[in-house]
């Protein structure tokens, strides 16, 4: 192994966690649409036509219909902030941030924390 290939863990951890700023955006080049053909499709590793690819895409978009038991003073809340409609929707932004801003670890902690307090 060479001095290069040594390096190369710690070099992927700066980039793995450096955040791109501003300025660096401003110097990305514009994708044209030569580039997009330019493009593969892949699915698990394998090339697969651009229709393939399309259809995969929005099969993997597409929301999915589930049945939920909600208290109805949550579901009430929930549709008075919607106006009536887009309820749901309000529900899966929730859920979603949720989802991305806390961790299951830290949703114990507080709740332990909360009952140590009591």
């Amino acid at each position: 192994m060479n001095a290069n290939n040594q390096n190369l863990g710690s070099v992927l951890a700066k980039a793995d966690t450096h955040e791109i700023s501003h300025l660096e955006y401003e110097e990305l080049p514009e994708l044209t649409q030569a580039d997009l053909e330019r493009g593969v499709w892949k699915i698990a590793g394998k090339e697969v036509t651009a229709t393939e690819g399309h259809t995969a895409f929005r099969s993997a978009l597409k929301k999915q219909k589930i049945n939920i038991t909600l208290d109805p003073d949550v579901l009430g809340w929930y549709r008075a902030q919607a106006g009536g409609r887009g309820y749901q929707t309000l529900i899966n932004a929730t859920l979603r941030e949720a989802m991305t801003s806390h961790t299951i670890e830290d949703t114990v902690r507080r709740v332990i924390r909360e009952e140590l307090h009591r």
